[in-house]
């Protein structure tokens, strides 16, 4: 009697077979990888622009019930709680229920009167500072 010999089909896997599989994991995730990170910048850069234009449609219904926008030193706070500093708004309701970060964890900043309209409401992207191109590129209401 001879021993049987297991077939090619229940030995498993040579090294070779598993090493070209996890070249060809690699190769894929080196391709992809990179485009699906760069979707992340331009998600943050798109909730930051939703933002922007919710402050300033709230800013303007401020304006709209109290005939001026909020001082630039009562700020964007002006929409979630009634300013005692300054002209106090005559017709003050809350606008907000709370103020939003931007997406990388800042305040929005706000100035009035404005550099490039009546009023600016921006984040300065990734990087936390005025300027910037691509992913640290500021984030405003004039845009």
């Amino acid at each position: 009697m001879r021993p049987t010999l297991p077939s090619r089909a229940a030995r498993g896997f040579t090294l070779i077979e598993l090493m070209v599989v996890l070249v060809i994991i690699g190769v894929l995730a080196a391709l992809i990888v990179p485009n699906v990170l760069d979707r992340t910048d331009d998600a943050r850069a798109t909730a930051a622009r939703t933002d922007v234009n919710n402050l300033v449609q709230a800013l303007k219904l401020y304006k709209l019930d109290n005939q001026r926008y909020p001082s630039a030193e009562q700020g964007l706070d002006a929409l979630v709680r009634k300013p005692t500093a300054g002209a106090v708004p005559p017709n003050w309701k809350p606008y907000l229920d709370k103020l939003p970060a931007d997406p990388w964890g800042r305040p929005y900043q706000y100035v009035n009167p404005g550099v490039k309209g009546e009023i600016d409401v921006f984040s300065y992207g990734a990087d936390g500072q005025a300027g910037g191109e691509g992913k640290d590129a500021d984030v405003g209401s004039w845009q």
